[in-house]
């Protein structure tokens, strides 16, 4: 009977399931220990075979390899190297870069295969040495120690495919694929592009690592089916010449958000130590947004598959953390934030042995950390709390609290993008049955009447200057340059004495009013629950109503009805005289806006 603590044969199917995602991601850790040892060059080689399946022939993965340049093992590390929570980075001090804890090699390779196969050499590839580990050979406790190394060059079928082959270097094969989740190589590699060009895109853009891709016929090992370099993927879209679909291969699809100084420091103090966490925020372009449904373009089902806050450890992204988006909100594709963190702070993020999740970081995406600092508590008395409690997370608060408001100011940002490019799609301003046009004919009546308004003595001064005027309002506010130019120009153009905007407006009011160059600008409020419940509802299913003419003759007329009501209070506001009385005005609009947002904070 063996009482071991840990019996080897049991422990080491067990740790088959060891939480890789799929191969993709279990390749990566082969990777990550190439370019840890100093590769410059890594290739991903799959050997097909022919299979007869249902009268057709099919081609399958057979035999996987990864091949490098890096500084190779001698016999000891090679041994080491193949037992699970061994290696040669496992002291603190070393804790400086990709690697870490000693599990990659052998728990990725029996994550995907029953049996891997290591050559390693420092001097030339004939003084290869060779190892590896079998599952059913351990399972069967044939196998209890990691076989001792022997002198043998590698297999004439890999020399011939790789072309990586430096004075030093290692060829890890993986043999008997039994938990692949994709079984051609043309699905390996793609999916193993997007994840490993995601992964590594620090190291391929700047040129210090290239990573081959390549798939071959088992038998016919000199016909290659696939070959080409591994491109990197951001999620940030700032980067050139990535996977990124035409015509964002060459130009950037996302803009940083805060213009040039787009990346926010914090420092971490932990064990007498300080240390950096940099974060980075983007968001797409308002041109690539523009036109109907944006996300079923190519580019655009790219960006959904990198939706998710980016964890980069050393260079190295941990994972892409689904947590922070919203799974029923398409927008957040658009926007990309990026948290990067040194190996030295793992503990306190909560780094996973297999280097995919950082659980510490993962678990506020879903914080109320605006409900806990509602009593008046504040950020540093909240991190106080968390620390005298033992919370681990208690360094982490404030960054998660920064990334939790910037988001939502991205989410608000993008929906204004949204209704800016549906607003230029609907009515024209300047038609004559627009309500912008209905309300410009009632005001005219007013004034000749002698119901003169602030926004009136503007009305005679040149068309440029009062179109300027208008669109450095209307950007001011928050809409976006080239929705605030057209309309700034349309409103000119057709002697408009109203124009409406969308734009997420720091205030409580449900919209705001500016009277600049003879025209009074109303602006609705994205952020308020009644643009949500009310405005966005209307103009969406306006549009959708295409086939039921009742229908949208009936949304169109709640729409025009609900415009002229805001155009009456915004020319009842700009007709009240100077001082008290105006004043009164605007803060009767905010005080509603206040109220109104608490009757329909249910609905938003």
């Amino acid at each position: 009977m063996n009482f071991s603590i840990v019996p080897v044969h049991l422990a080491v199917r067990a740790m088959r399931d060891n939480g890789y995602k799929n191969a993709a991601y279990a390749l990566a850790e082969l990777m990550d220990n190439s370019i840890q040892a100093g590769a410059s060059h890594v290739e991903l080689l799959c050997a097909e075979t022919v299979m007869q399946n249902s009268q057709r022939e099919r081609r399958r993965i057979n035999k996987i390899g990864v091949l490098d340049d890096a500084s190779g093992m001698d016999a000891e590390t090679l041994r080491l190297a193949l037992q699970f929570g061994n290696g040669t980075r496992l002291d603190p001090s070393q804790h400086n870069g990709i690697g870490r804890f000693g599990m990659g090699l052998p728990a990725s390779s029996m994550s995907q295969c029953q049996r891997v196969d290591i050559w390693t050499w420092q001097d030339g590839v004939e003084s290869a040495l060779h190892t590896y580990l079998d599952l059913e050979e351990i399972v069967s406790q044939k196998m209890t120690d990691v076989p001792e190394p022997k002198n043998e060059a590698p297999p004439a079928l890999w020399r011939e495919v790789g072309k990586v082959w430096g004075r030093s270097g290692t060829l890890v094969v993986w043999s008997m694929l039994d938990r692949l989740m994709w079984k051609t190589a043309g699905a390996l590699i793609d999916n193993s592009e997007f994840v490993v060009g995601r992964m590594y895109r620090n190291f391929l853009i700047d040129g210090s690592v290239e990573i081959r891709l390549a798939s071959f016929l088992e038998d016919r090992p000199q016909n290659i089916l696939l070959d080409r370099p591994a491109r990197p993927n951001d999620p940030g879209y700032l980067m050139l010449g990535t996977s990124t679909p035409a015509p964002y291969d060459k130009t950037a699809l996302f803009e940083p958000w805060g213009g040039e100084d787009f990346e926010v420091v914090h420092e971490i103090e932990f064990r007498g130590n300080t240390y950096p966490v940099t974060i980075r925020y983007t968001f797409a372009k308002e041109s690539a947004r523009e036109g109907h449904n944006p996300g079923s373009r190519n580019y655009g089902k790219h960006a959904g598959k990198n939706a998710g806050l980016s964890i980069v450890r050393a260079g190295r992204e941990l994972e892409l953390d689904v947590g922070w988006t919203d799974p029923s909100d398409p927008r957040d594709r658009w926007w990309g934030i990026e948290l990067e963190f040194p190996p030295a702070l793992d503990e306190i993020f909560g780094v996973t042995n297999n280097k995919q999740h950082a659980h510490n970081i993962s678990e506020m995406a879903t914080m109320s950390i605006e409900e806990m600092l509602s009593d008046g508590t504040t950020l540093a008395e909240l991190q106080e709390n968390m620390a005298a409690d033992e919370d681990p997370r208690a360094p982490l608060i404030s960054i998660a609290n920064q990334i939790q408001k910037t988001r939502a100011v991205l989410r608000r940002m993008l929906r204004a993008q949204t209704a800016s490019d549906r607003r230029r799609g609907t009515r024209h301003s300047g038609d004559a049955n627009s309500p912008e046009s209905r309300a410009t004919e009632i005001t005219r009546d007013r004034q000749e009447q002698g119901h003169s308004g602030r926004s009136d003595e503007d009305e005679g001064r040149p068309a440029t200057e009062r179109e300027q005027e208008i669109e450095a309002e209307l950007e001011n506010q928050g809409v976006p340059v080239q929705a605030a130019k057209e309309l700034a120009a349309l409103t000119v153009s057709t002697g408009m004495k109203y124009a409406f905007a969308h734009a997420d407006l720091e205030t409580p009011a449900f919209f705001s009013v500016r009277q600049k160059g003879g025209s009074i600008l109303i602006t609705l409020n994205t952020s308020h629950p009644a643009f949500t419940s009310l405005v966005d509802v209307l103009e969406r299913d306006a549009e959708q109503a295409e086939d039921d003419d009742d229908l949208k003759r009936r949304l169109d007329n709640a729409l025009y009805g609900l415009k002229l009501l805001l155009m009456a209070w915004a020319r009842y506001e700009d007709e009240q005289p100077d001082g008290r009385r105006r004043e009164l005005a605007q803060e009767a609009r905010m005080d509603w806006g206040r109220l109104a947002r608490q009757f329909l904070q249910r609905e938003e």
